[in-house]
């Protein structure tokens, strides 16, 4: 359960693109046409899926304070968490090139129609802000990290594809002259991410019952303290006035 709740919460209720507005420039640049879009999309979801579970590792074995412990108990009040960008930033490098050896040895035309921008994954602050994001919601397990790398590469290329299929539509489309081009987009993708904000209703519905059992719950226990209370005080008026008959 844990893992598809994550699963579906990084796809769309924290959206890269429509949550944290990460990514734009190559969401902006490469979403003219769908298939160029669906290509740098797939590279995202790659390095996504690649750079998080790795970074984990790293995170967890090397940079966190007392992760060096594997190597010795001398070591153990070691805090590396100082190099976390410098580590980070290398490893999606790494993986960036490797996607782009890969897709000039096998499509050279995705390589060509992509341009600068296959190589700029590596800066893209979406790819970053995976690793980030994992690191400050301390995710416990490599499992998990590897789920949220893929559940937010699939919802960057949601975005991106999504934006590619109506940018090649609303060219036939009467926009006003003064916002053709990025100006109807930023719109749309305005009107997108207030979409995506509703999809946070899914993973809040249970927590919203739970409250109320929870507040019923206390309502009762307060009522049941009152009751216990006023009951005492009865008792105790009972036993003073028997007193004082006695005394009379």
């Amino acid at each position: 359960m844990e893992h598809i709740e994550l699963f579906f919460k990084s796809i769309f209720v924290d959206n890269m693109v429509f949550a944290y507005f990460l990514g734009m420039c190559s969401y902006l640049a490469v979403s003219k046409k769908v298939s160029t879009a669906v290509g740098l999309g797939a590279a995202v979801i790659f390095v996504l899926a690649i750079t998080v579970p790795l970074n984990w590792l790293l995170d967890q074995y090397l940079l966190q304070e007392g992760a060096l412990t594997w190597l010795g108990p001398e070591y153990a009040d070691y805090d590396l968490s100082f190099l976390s960008f410098i580590m980070f930033i290398a490893t999606i490098a790494t993986m960036v090139q490797l996607v782009e050896i890969i897709v000039e040895k096998f499509s050279p035309s995705l390589y060509n129609s992509l341009g600068i921008f296959l190589p700029l994954i590596a800066v893209n602050c979406a790819i970053l802000g995976g690793s980030l994001f994992m690191q400050s919601r301390e995710i416990e397990t490599l499992g998990l990290a590897l789920n949220y790398g893929i559940g937010s590469g699939i919802g960057w290329f949601l975005a991106i594809v999504a934006i590619a299929a109506i940018r090649e539509k609303i060219r036939y489309s009467n926009v006003p002259p003064a916002l053709r081009g990025l100006g109807i987009t930023f719109i749309i993708t305005g009107l997108m991410a207030i979409g995506f904000m509703s999809f946070g209703g899914m993973l809040t519905g249970g927590e919203e019952e739970a409250t109320e059992e929870t507040e019923e719950n206390t309502v009762g226990m307060v009522t049941t303290a009152i009751a216990d209370e006023k009951d005492e005080a009865t008792s105790l008026v009972i036993e003073t006035t028997n007193v004082t008959d006695k005394i009379n």
